[in-house]
């Protein structure tokens, strides 16, 4: 089936956001919207699933700073409860909802904000590997894990940083003290050894700490509405994502939810990181649809 792509920009406070709709709108098949929302990935991470959901319309979306997506706010922080926002004005412009949504990793975490705060926003959502490092067992050391990625990058640069940050997002288990303090060589992970001088990349800088930080009202989730469906790739087994959901499926009273593949078990091409994405359509079309 082929899919058109109406690419549209919404005027929200500080910023001005641009979204993608892929199939009609009102949709045809009396289905809401699906709306995929990542952070601090942008739409383009979701072109491989969305093409693999045709029988769907399709919403992408860059969050304000990231992608085509401007700011006018004067702030580089990415914070859930702002962005919830954003999604929610989003909503509101393709008809005023419900919309189904996947959020994945800090787009989950936006996701249970809007959930809380909107709880008529959404009907079914599917919180898919949300790195909510507040809810971990060793979460202090966590915490220094995270921060040690930031020191790293602002001293050494990008490839150090992403080298310390994969040492980290890829350990399994909790969190010994003084986690990465050893130099990671880049080079071990096919990255760059040279620091080009840039200190502005959104996972590694520090402007998406209030993501990691975010505390969810888990109440106003459980007491709302919306059906929440709480995901993990089961290749994440034991790492800090997959920890992080599995206390969230617990706190919400439900059993996790096991997605094909990895963090981004969804991407193609994507990003040079390339998941199952049709098995991974499979299971999300299957979610959807479960009453």
């Amino acid at each position: 089936m082929t899919t058109t792509t109406d690419t549209r920009t919404l005027d929200v406070p500080g910023a001005t956001l641009t979204y993608d709709v892929h199939g009609p709108l009102p949709t045809a098949d009396g289905e809401p919207p699906l709306v995929l929302i990542g952070q601090p990935m942008d739409a383009s991470g979701f072109t491989t699933l969305a093409g693999l959901l045709t029988e769907r319309t399709v919403v992408t979306y860059d969050p304000r700073g990231l992608g085509r997506s401007a700011r006018h706010d004067g702030s580089t922080v990415n914070d859930p409860a702002v962005q919830a926002e954003d999604v929610h004005a989003l909503v509101e412009a393709l008809g005023g909802g419900p919309v189904d949504l996947f959020g994945s990793s800090g787009g989950a975490i936006t996701g249970l904000a809007l959930v809380a705060a909107h709880p008529h926003d959404v009907r079914t959502f599917v919180a898919h590997e949300p790195p909510l490092v507040e809810l971990l067992p060793d979460a202090e050391n966590a915490r220094a894990a995270g921060r040690r990625v930031g020191e790293v990058y602002a001293e050494r640069g990008w490839g150090a940083g992403m080298a310390t940050f994969m040492l980290v997002s890829s350990w399994q288990g909790p969190f010994p003290d003084r986690f990465a303090q050893e130099p990671v060589d880049p080079a071990q992970f096919g990255l760059p050894t040279e620091d080009d001088g840039s200190r502005d990349d959104p996972l590694l800088s520090g402007v998406s700490d209030p993501v990691t930080a975010f505390r969810p009202d888990l109440d106003a989730v459980a007491a709302g509405p919306t059906r929440v469906v709480v995901a993990a790739g089961e290749e994440s087994r034991d790492l800090l994502t997959f920890r992080a959901t599995e206390a969230l499926a617990a706190l919400l009273g439900q059993d996790l939810t096991l997605f094909p593949s990895h963090h981004g078990g969804f991407l193609g091409g994507e990003h040079g990181y390339a998941g199952q994405p049709e098995a991974f359509a499979a299971r999300l079309r299957e979610v959807l649809t479960r009453a």
